[in-house]
Order: structure tokens, then C-alpha cells, then sequence
């Protein structure tokens, strides 16, 4: 109530200092209080009659907050716990607004804590003191914090200054003593203090990290530390941490509170990297640091050692051994122990070992060793400078064993792994051995209870040899072989376009896929071809084909085309490639150039018919008068008489009618002229003489030939004066006489001599080379 006097007061002496003049405000302006603190606000009414109301971020506030004094309202605001309000005053009687303020709240630092830190191992004062608070204020806002520390409350001083919410220095402080601890903030506007807060040295006291070491052993972890107390009365509990290396973010390492400064950690794996850090505190003083992180491989446990053994057996070569793979698995690769290999081999009949044992030494999860043709029993031993570590035994069965074998054996991939089923043998078997390759020299095997088993891990793209092998109870029995099989199948890395094949309407596009996996599949090829400035279309095909006619094309248009393959894992897309459909179909162009080749066939054979023609006609044979001979051709009446003789008695020398001076010659002595040194005079050719002939069908009396004149007299038409040589052999012509006979009649020689008229021609031998007869 006095307050509100004082501001009545207030009010009252503005008024009287402004005068008589008429007032409306509302004071003061831009208010900074702290969060939950109360405010008081007046507000001038002076040119205005009536009653006012207020409002707090456009909402009314209560009237019962308001006292009034003529002119003269105060609103008392308690609790105020906005970040920011605008508070305004209205007149009654017409709303109308007679002033206004903003008001805004800020906080005090809270929750100050106090630590005395040592950096190192070491005795004496602390390195550095430093003190951290909350304080809820906007980012935007400038703030000058300033710590006060003194042994009470009241006599503080300055120890440091920061623009954030800690502050750190290097001042050394009494040990014993009690502190008292006040932050200061202060802005432009507003300036307020923290509470002040009591720290007893020993609680703020914040111990260097340990100094930790590990030691492995064959299945624990020991793990030793030392730390630096200031006050050594006082308790020092710890917290261990330890976790695998590289734990999955899922996983949380595991923490163990103690109270000593030692821990031994059990159940660890073999050979398996683990990282711990230890932390530690003086009585209830803050935790100290963690110590940095200690990375240590632990040994390997002989109790966790799970050893797993096979074996991959060879065709016998030409000296009669099998080369056996031996491959093992159980050891970690991380193992850093020295271990010694041991293959123990021995024959192996009706379950029981024969013979001594050879051995031989492997440094490897892996080794080879050759056996002959009978069984054998394959023992691995494992150990190192401690001793024995795990032995284990394999079978390998005799070349000629009868053993059960599985059957029927499947393969299928599914989404990166492979399926594998099998068909069980008659006989009764333990179990089965699935084991895998995809280069020949890296195995990985599986044993499976039952007849089927999927394959996990493989390698993307690969192609994985399987076989499953069936297990009795202390032998194996015939291994048996899947088909090669693919892990998985994508989309090849490249699609090329091969050639394009165009018509006027249509083109054959072909192309082909290239890829580094030896696994690409593709499901379905979409051909994407376009005009220039047309529509995008699309056919789509079967996975397995690599060429497609486009159909509807535009004659002499040029189009692009690419090739996009499809599989599980994507898609791939060829470059575009271009062509230009033809002009005209090409099929009528093969019709005109076929029937235009057989046009010019036909002219080529016409004109080689007439050539050979012309030749023979250009070489027919013409009578050449210097190869001839003169002779008497028969009258016609006597002609008649022998004519039909030849066809009766001789019709194959219907030609002999002719009779050259030689032939007569020849015929009448033995020293006749053999010709002139031509062709035509070496023939032997036979003439008949006619008269002859018909003598000698009337009487059988010798008959008389008349020899024909000799070559000396020659028809002196056939040579010229003029001339020297002449190209025509002397001709003469000759009288054929025919025979004459006692037993003849005057009649009928009278018709003889009638009938032999002489007549002459000219006859060329080789027309009688060529039969022509004239």
C-alpha cells in the first residue's frame, strides 16, 4: 500500500511539473525485471475522461489489478514470468489507446559448480580452479559474466571473466579453507547475481586421470591402475570400461564400478582386441577423466577353440597318389601366438588304423598332402610352446569304396545367396558337408543336418562350384557335385549398339552387352527411338534377344536410338546411335537391277549368236580352182542309169559319182601322180566309176578303162600369159569312157556312147572333206 502511494505521489509531481496541460502515458518505458518478480505500471488519463482498461498481449488484464486516483492508474503485475509482453492503456469510453510499454524478464545463473583440477600425477596445489553455471537467456544477447569467490559471503572478490557459461584460472587457493562462490551477469539493460554457493575443498577436488595398464592371459584381461590423492584418508572408487574394438553402435560397453585398483576381466574372446579405460574419484569429489583408451589382443583360450576340418580330395594322377587338400577354420586370423601344424597320415581299414604314422608339418590353415589309392585317416595337431592345443582327425575313403552317395542335387540364387537341395542316400548318415569355391583355392564348407542349406557372403556376381559330401558316422561318403551356379546377376556395365539395317519404313537394330562379371543377366531390353522434334517411343523384348525391326517409320527421315537393359540390381543405357531410313523401298531397287542384269544378258547373248553367225558365214568354204581337178560329168541319160546303183549295192558312197583325173589315173596304173604338195592331195579318198559299174552288170568280161590325158595337157584357158605364176594347177579334162563289151549289141553301144556324153566340172576336195555333195 505504501508503494502505491509513493507512485501516486510520483504521478502527482509529473503532473504538476508538465503543467496544467493535459496528459495520456503510461510509465515506465522498456522494463527489465527478473523472472517471477513483481511490476508496477502507470498509467496517465488526463486527456481523457473516464475509466481506462489495460491489455497484456492484446488480451485484457483484470481490473483488481488496477488502483486509481483521479487520472492517475497503477497496474501491479506479480509473478511475472514472460519472456516478453506488451502491455498497453485504453480509454473506457472510446478504446482509444494512451500509451504503452514492453516489459521483459531475465534469469539469474543457477546450479555454479566449483572444481579444483590437477592436470597431472603429481603433488601439491591444483593446476587450475574453474567454475561452470547454467543460465537460460537469448544466444543474441551480449552477457558479461564475472565469478566472485572469497571464505564468506560477504567478502568476495574477482577471480575471473567470460563471455560464456564457464570460467577457468590459474590462481592458487588455500586447501583447507571453505569458498564461497557468486557469478555475475550483466548486460546493457539489466545486471544480476547468482546465489551464492559453499564449497568444502576436499569435494571439489578433481583428480588426475589414472595410469592404467593391461595384461593378457590365455581367458582373462588383468587390468592394474595408480592414482594421485590429495587427501589420502579419503575413498577413491573407480569405474572400469571395456568393450570389444569396433563395437557396433547398438552396443553399449560394459562398466564396472570398483574399489581397489585392480580388475581382472573374464570370459573374453581369443584373440580378439579389446579397449578399456578407468576413471576414478577422490570420496564424493567429481569424477576424474577417463584414462586414454588401452587397445590389447587377449590370447587364445583353448577352452573356446571350436576347430573345424575338411578335406577336398584330387583324381588319381599317373603315379597312382591323390593330391588332399587339408583346410581347417576355429583359430582367429587375429592371433598374433606362434602355433605349430602337425598332419599325422595313416591307412585307414574296417574301422580300425593300419600301419605307423607319417608326419608332416603345415604353417597354415591349410595344407596338402598326397595318399594312394587305399583309405586313410588325416589327423591335424595343433599346439605351441605350452603344449598340445586341440587335435582333429578327417577321412579320406579308398578309390574303389563303395559309399553312400546323395542324388538329385539342386542349385537355385535367391537375392545374393545361394539354395541347395539334395535327394538323402538309402543308407542312414549323420549329416552332410556343403562346401563351395569360386576360384578353386579359397573353400568355405557348412555342415547341415538336413537336405537342404543356403549359402550366405558370397562373393557378388560369381560363379560358385558346390558339392555336397554325406557323413557316416567315423568315414564320409562319395562327394557329388552341383552344377555351376551364379551368386547373383546384374545388369551388364555396358550396352552397344552393333549396326543398323534401314529400309524406307523400317530398320534392324542389333546390339550386344559387355561386362567385367562373368554373372550378367539382363531381364528385358527397351529399345527408345525418336525423330527429330517427335515423339519418344519405346519397344520393349525379352531379355534374351539381341535384335529388333522397328516398324512405321518415315521414308528418307533420319531417327536416333538407344538400347536401355534392364535387370535386378538397375539399369543400363547405350549411347544414341543415329541412322537414316531410305528414300524408296530396296526391294524394288533388287527387282530393277535383277530384271535390268537379265536385259543386258539377253542383248549379250543375241549379239554373241550373231557373232558366231557371221564368223561361220565368213568362214564358209568357197571351191578353190588351184586344189581341183577336171573331170567328165556323165550325161544326163547315163546318169540316170547309175544313179540308183550306189544306194543298191553301195548307198554309202552316194559321193563317189564324181571321178577326179588322179583317182582314174590311179586306178588304171601304178604310177600315177600323187598331187601337188597340198592337203588335199594326201587323202586316200575312193571314187567308183560308174561306166564301170555298169559294165559290170552286163557281162562279167574284163573291161577296158581309157586312161584320162596327162596334167601336161592342161586347158590353156586356165593360164594367163601375162602372168609367171599361176595360183591354179593345170586341170585337163578327161573323156570317161565306158567298158566295152563283145556281148553287146550295135543298138546298145550306140546308146552308150549316147548316153557318156563328157561333160566338165569343177570339183573341190575339201567339199568332199565336208560331205557336201553338189
Amino acid at each position: 500500500m505504501c508503494s502505491i502511494k509513493v507512485l501516486f505521489i510520483f504521478a502527482a509531481g509529473i503532473s504538476f511539473c508538465k503543467g496544467l496541460r493535459d496528459i495520456c502515458n503510461v510509465e515506465p518505458k522498456d522494463v527489465y525485471i527478473e523472472v517471477g518478480a513483481s511490476v508496477q505500471i502507470v498509467c496517465q488519463s488526463s486527456c481523457v475522461s473516464g475509466n481506462i482498461f489495460w491489455t497484456l498481449n492484446d488480451k485484457p488484464v483484470s481490473e483488481n489489478l488496477t488502483h486509481s486516483f483521479n487520472s492517475t492508474h497503477v497496474l501491479s503485475l506479480r509473478n511475472f514470468t514472460n519472456t516478453k509482453a506488451t502491455l498497453q492503456c485504453y480509454s473506457s469510453l472510446n478504446h482509444q489507446a494512451l500509451g504503452g510499454t514492453i516489459i521483459k524478464t531475465f534469469t539469474r545463473p543457477k546450479n555454479v559448480s566449483c572444481v579444483l583440477y590437477y592436470k597431472t600425477q603429481s603433488s601439491g596445489v591444483p593446476d587450475s580452479f574453474t567454475c561452470r553455471w547454467d543460465h537460460q537467456t537469448s544466444p543474441s544477447l551480449k552477457i558479461k559474466y564475472t565469478v566472485f569467490m572469497g571464505t564468506t559471503s560477504e567478502n568476495l572478490r574477482e577471480i575471473c571473466s567470460s563471455q560464456v557459461t564457464n570460467c577457468t584460472t590459474g590462481q592458487i587457493f588455500n586447501l583447507i579453507d571453505d569458498y564461497f562462490v557468486t557469478v555475475r551477469a550483466k548486460t546493457s539493460a539489466w545486471e544480476t547475481d547468482s546465489d551464492p554457493y559453499m564449497f568444502a575443498t576436499e569435494d571439489i577436488i578433481k583428480i588426475a586421470p589414472p595410469v592404467v595398464t593391461v595384461t593378457p592371459s590365455s581367458d582373462r584381461l588383468l587390468v592394474e591402475w595408480t592414482v594421485h590423492l590429495s587427501f589420502s584418508q579419503l575413498k577413491c572408487p573407480c569405474q572400469v570400461k571395456y568393450s570389444k574394438a569396433l563395437l557396433p553402435n547398438n552396443e553399449t560397453p560394459e562398466l564396472v564400478s570398483v574399489t581397489v585398483q585392480n580388475l581382472s576381466i573374464k570370459e573374453v574372446e581369443s584373440c580378439r582386441n579389446y579397449t578399456v579405460s578407468v576413471r576414478c574419484a577422490q570420496g564424493v569429489a567429481p569424477w576424474s577423466d577417463w584414462s586414454p583408451e588401452k587397445t590389447i589382443l587377449t590370447k587364445l583360450n583353448k577352452r573356446q577353440i571350436r576347430l573345424r576340418m575338411w578335406r577336398k580330395v584330387a583324381a588319381e594322377g599317373e603315379d597312382g597318389k591323390r593330391k588332399v587338400h587339408l583346410m581347417w577354420t576355429g583359430i582367429p586370423s587375429t592371433c598374433d601366438e606362434s602355433l605349430n601344424y602337425t598332419i599325422k597320415q595313416t591307412s585307414y581299414t574296417k574301422n580300425k588304423i593300419v600301419g605307423n604314422y607319417t608326419h608332416a608339418s603345415c604353417g597354415s590353415p591349410a595344407c596338402d598332402v598326397e595318399v594312394d589309392q587305399h583309405a586313410h585317416k588325416l589327423f591335424l595337431t595343433m599346439s605351441n610352446d605350452e603344449g598340445l592345443i586341440v587335435e582333429k582327425s578327417v577321412y579320406v575313403p579308398a578309390k574303389e569304396e563303395s559309399l553312400p552317395q546323395i542324388t538329385d542335387i539342386q542349385t537355385s540364387e535367391r537375392e545374393g545367396d545361394i539354395q541347395v537341395s539334395w535327394m538323402a542316400p538309402a543308407q542312414p548318415v549323420s549329416g552332410y558337408i556343403i562346401d563351395w569355391t569360386h576360384n578353386g583355392k579359397q573353400y568355405n564348407w557348412m555342415r547341415s543336418a538336413f537336405t537342404n542349406a543356403t549359402l550366405f557372403d558370397l562373393v557378388n556376381r560369381t560363379e560358385y562350384n558346390i558339392t555336397v559330401t554325406p557323413l557316416l558316422e567315423d568315414r564320409t561318403g562319395r562327394s557329388s557335385e552341383a552344377l555351376q551356379i551364379c551368386s547373383s546377376r546384374g545388369v551388364p556395365e555396358n550396352v552397344v549398339i552393333r549396326d543398323v539395317q534401314t529400309s524406307n519404313t523400317g530398320a534392324l537394330v542389333n546390339w550386344h552387352t559387355e561386362s567385367r562379371y562373368p554373372c550378367s543377366g539382363v531381364v528385358s531390353f527397351t529399345v527408345l527411338y525418336e525423330m527429330q522434334n517427335g515423339p519418344l517411343l519405346n519397344v520393349t523384348v525379352d531379355g534374351t534377344k539381341h535384335d529388333i525391326f522397328l516398324k512405321d517409320l518415315q521414308p528418307g527421315t533420319q531417327y536416333s536410338v538407344s538400347v536401355e537393359a534392364k535387370g535386378h540390381d538397375g539399369t543400363t543405357t547405350s549411347r544414341n546411335s543415329f541412322f537414316i531410313t531410305q528414300k524408296f523401298d530396296p526391294r524394288l531397287l533388287k527387282v530393277l537391277t535383277a530384271c535390268g542384269s537379265i536385259l543386258v544378258l539377253l542383248v549379250l547373248f543375241l549379239l554373241l549368236c550373231c557373232a558366231i553367225k557371221w564368223r561361220k558365214f565368213m568362214e564358209k568354204p568357197i571351191p578353190n580352182p588351184g586344189l581341183s581337178s577336171v573331170a567328165k560329168w556323165l550325161s544326163q541319160n547315163h546318169h540316170k542309169a547309175w544313179f540308183f546303183q550306189p544306194f543298191t549295192h553301195h548307198p554309202e558312197n552316194i559321193c563317189d559319182q564324181v571321178f577326179t583325173e588322179e583317182t582314174r589315173r590311179a586306178n588304171t596304173s601304178s604310177l600315177a601322180p600323187t598331187g601337188y604338195g597340198n592337203k588335199a592331195s594326201q587323202h586316200s579318198d575312193e571314187y567308183c566309176d560308174p561306166s564301170a559299174t555298169l559294165a559290170s552288170d552286163e557281162s562279167s568280161e574284163p573291161t577296158e578303162t581309157q586312161r584320162l590325158s596327162s596334167p601336161e595337157e592342161s586347158i590353156s584357158s586356165f593360164s594367163t600369159e601375162s602372168s609367171s605364176i599361176n595360183p591354179y594347177r593345170s586341170q585337163s579334162s578327161a573323156e570317161i569312157s565306158m567298158p566295152r563289151s563283145d556281148k553287146l549289141s550295135q543298138g546298145d553301144s550306140g546308146r552308150a556312147q549316147e548316153k557318156t556324153a563328157p561333160k566338165c566340172v569343177y570339183v573341190s576336195l575339201n567339199m568332199l572333206e565336208q560331205g557336201n555333195v553338189r
